[in-house]
């Protein structure tokens, strides 16, 4: 056997800065993009605000058999080959954002554009009702997602997880454990941790292998973490045989990750006013979607310091390059988080056209695994790409995530989604006799009638969710 050299080719993801900042910026709120817009403007002298351009004519559709829908945003933003009336407005070296929202007119409410807080449990049931779980792992998910802490770590034993399941469910710490990493799999990365070292090893488990110092810092993170702030970066170096300066590196790494992941969520609360990332309308009988962009500010790389690059000295002329590709970053960034958007946006659209135009009833059955498929992203891409995102339609404004639901399968071989089958129940409610309301039981008849086989105990799991008494309570009310 002799040494040699091999060349191969391949194609790895490497978790550079660049990419950490296009996944921080996608999953911001628009409200928390602002922020971000406004720091980066104050601390970097090459970036600028830019006076807003000539607003573009706004769109409005022209369907027969409906008003004109809502007006397409000012600045809005679309592709090549769905551009009609308007040119882009965006500069090669400026950006808008993917925020903005509508002036108030006489058919919308700035009621309807309150956001409802979104807690950490309910942003990890939302994922796990869209798993592909079993119904009894759901429900063993659902228990240790209750037991998480606002901070996303599980204190809770899995004894305790186990004792709380009983006497519904008979499951072992083996189970509960299987159910877990599941959810650990969930967004945000590294939530549903048991220590800091776990949450840390979760987060690094997702970057490539390739990425400097992780091999070192998943062996840190799982054996040393604990003696890292006691014996500092030379006595871990010795204590694991490794240099100095490796160490060094995998313990920047390690900074780098979040230890507390449950707190990206649930910042919300209920009297935040929204404002909608993309606006949807219909235009001769199509449907089409881009991003609002009206009330962002603008931002540009101030070109006067461009100039100055060129005149200054060495030193000088280093930082204000740094500076100038720190600002580039930010605006690649903030560009490929609103093709996300308009490309996730789109996707629903095609996937959801029935639900603009008939309303719940329509819903079909949509997963993150379904749009990720389409449109060539990985889940937890599409699952932050929606967080905390909200899309105007004529039926009002509406968070994005409202645009999927888990299915049940028909007796026609087809799937009716669960947001559709409970306004189906609601529908049927409002048309009962109120001298003899409807039992679940009679409900679950009619849904099987319809095609729609469903138990009673879902049924009444769905009547519940939908705030309606049961029959004997809605008789007594008569």
């Amino acid at each position: 056997m002799k040494p040699r050299l091999q060349t191969s080719l391949g194609q790895q993801l490497v978790m550079t800065p660049q990419l950490r900042q296009a996944i921080r910026l996608l999953q911001m709120s628009t409200a928390e993009l602002e922020i971000e817009l406004t720091e980066a403007v104050e601390t970097n002298p090459l970036l600028d605000w830019s006076e807003p351009e000539e607003e573009p004519a706004q769109l409005r559709g022209n369907d027969d058999d409906q008003p004109p829908a809502e007006p397409a945003p000012e600045a809005a933003r679309e592709t090549a080959e769905d551009r009609d009336d308007w040119s882009p407005d965006e500069g090669p070296w400026t950006t808008s954002g993917s925020g903005g929202s509508f002036d108030d007119d006489e058919d919308g409410s700035p009621a309807e554009r309150v956001a409802e807080a979104d807690t950490l449990h309910d942003h990890l049931l939302w994922q796990l009702h869209l798993s592909h779980l079993s119904l009894r792992d759901r429900r063993i998910g659902a228990t240790l997602i209750d037991a998480l802490e606002d901070d996303g770590y599980l204190r809770e034993p899995l004894s305790g997880i186990v004792q709380a399941l009983r006497p519904d469910i008979e499951a072992d710490e083996d189970e509960v454990l299987v159910v877990l990493r599941q959810i650990q799999r969930f967004d945000p990365v590294g939530v549903a941790a048991r220590t800091l070292g776990e949450c840390l090893h979760l987060q690094l488990a997702v970057l490539s292998d390739d990425t400097p110092g992780k091999a070192l810092a998943l062996r840190i993170a799982d054996t040393a973490l604990e003696r890292l702030p006691r014996s500092g970066v030379a006595g871990i170096a010795q204590e694991l045989k490794r240099p100095v300066a490796e160490v060094e590196e995998a313990v920047h790494l390690l900074r780098t990750l979040d230890p507390k992941p449950g707190a990206q969520v649930g910042e919300l609360s209920h009297d935040t006013y929204v404002v909608p990332d993309c606006v949807v309308w219909r235009q001769r009988g199509v449907w089409r979607a881009a991003l609002s962009g009206n009330t962002l500010p603008r931002i540009t790389i101030h070109r006067g310091y461009e100039q100055m690059i060129r005149q200054c000295g060495d030193s000088d002329a280093g930082y204000l390059k740094a500076q100038l590709q720190e600002a580039r970053w930010l605006l690649k960034s903030v560009e490929a988080r609103g093709d996300t958007l308009l490309k996730v946006m789109r996707c629903l659209l095609h996937q959801q056209a029935g639900f603009l135009e008939f309303g719940e009833q329509a819903l079909r059955p949509l997963t993150l695994r379904d749009v990720a498929d389409e449109v060539g992203l990985h889940e937890s891409t599409v699952s932050r790409a929606i967080a905390r995102k909200y899309v105007r339609t004529p039926r009002g404004t509406l968070p994005m995530r409202a645009f999927f639901a888990s299915g049940i399968d028909t007796d026609g071989g087809g799937e009716a989604s669960s947001t559709a089958i409970q306004a189906m129940i609601r529908r049927l409610v409002d048309a009962e006799n109120p001298r003899k309301p409807l039992s679940d039981a009679k409900l679950a008849d009619l849904l099987k009638a319809s095609g729609i086989p469903v138990a009673r105990r879902t049924v009444a799991k769905y009547r519940e969710a939908l705030n309606i008494l049961s029959s004997h309570e809605r008789v007594r009310i008569a």
